[in-house]
């Protein structure tokens, strides 16, 4: 099963999304996957053929990320809201499930916050609702200035990136080629932004706002810690249903650390869903 390119434009923005769309019926409950800082939508192309059968998956590529616009004027937390809630209506997607790993699992719960009757059901993969470190876009900056780039051949760059203990696959393949090397499909001084609003404020009153069903897939070597998984199983509205689920030896790319237990859990959830 392969997925069609779609791309969604809002306010002069172009939004480059994959879209495993096998023609099922209206009545089933749509996904979209959305990547962490730095990603791209391919990372999630595992989950999505696992769940394709089923359900119309759309992957987003999030502005300043992959294919979509690479130098976004706006990085604001309300912009890649607003994108999600953009390329649900133009795609059709109808209150689907928004699942977020990191940053993009932030951008889901604002946007279920936000939006109630947009989304369906919320997946929040090791994402949380407390403030970000105050050094973190300075840490994220450093972190990049460290790739020593250009990789010369791919399989270098899945080398270096495995040390990082990242999955050098999935890694590699957000990359883009040029003559010299590859390269990310990103600009540093675009990453550093988008995460720094992250870091001015908690975000528990968005968080209270959420009135669908949500599931908390958190990474026992995440970012997440647990008494962050506890605050939001506490004060998680009482209306919804709100679960937590710690995947053991995970760091923080659980969905690519631990694919068969996130894909399960994601099943699961959707299975749980229906009327």
């Amino acid at each position: 099963m392969m997925w069609t390119e779609r791309t969604v434009t809002r306010a002069g923005t172009r939004l480059t999304c994959r879209d495993w769309d096998s023609h099922h019926p209206g009545s089933t409950t749509p996904v979209v996957l959305l990547h962490g800082l730095a990603g791209h939508a391919g990372e999630w192309d595992a989950a999505a053929a696992h769940l394709a059968p089923h359900h119309r998956v759309v992957a987003m590529d999030q502005r300043g990320h992959g294919a979509s616009e690479r130098r976004p004027a706006d990085v604001s937390r309300a912009a890649y809201v607003a994108d999600v809630r953009a390329v649900c209506e133009q795609l059709g997607l109808h209150r689907p499930v928004l699942v977020g790993q990191s940053l993009g699992g932030h951008t889901a719960m604002l946007t279920a916050a936000a939006h109630p009757d947009l989304v369906r059901g919320l997946v929040l993969v090791d994402a949380g609702a407390a403030q970000s470190d105050p050094g973190t876009p300075e840490q994220i900056g450093g972190w990049l200035d460290s790739w020593p780039l250009p990789f010369p051949t791919l399989a270098e760059a899945r080398t270096f990136l495995t040390g990082q203990e990242l999955n050098g696959e999935a890694w590699a393949a957000g990359l883009e080629q040029r003559a010299d090397g590859w390269y990310p499909r990103f600009e540093r001084s675009v990453m550093v932004a988008a995460i720094t609003e992250n870091t001015t404020r908690a975000w528990w009153p968005e968080w209270q706002a959420v009135r669908c069903p949500t599931l908390l897939v958190i990474g026992e070597k995440g970012i997440v810690p647990p008494e962050e998984s506890v605050r939001m199983l506490d004060s998680a509205d009482p209306s919804t249903v709100t679960t937590a689920v710690s995947v053991p030896g995970a760091g923080h790319d659980v969905h690519l650390d631990r694919p068969a237990v996130v894909h399960s859990l994601l099943s699961a959830f959707l299975t749980e869903l229906r009327p």
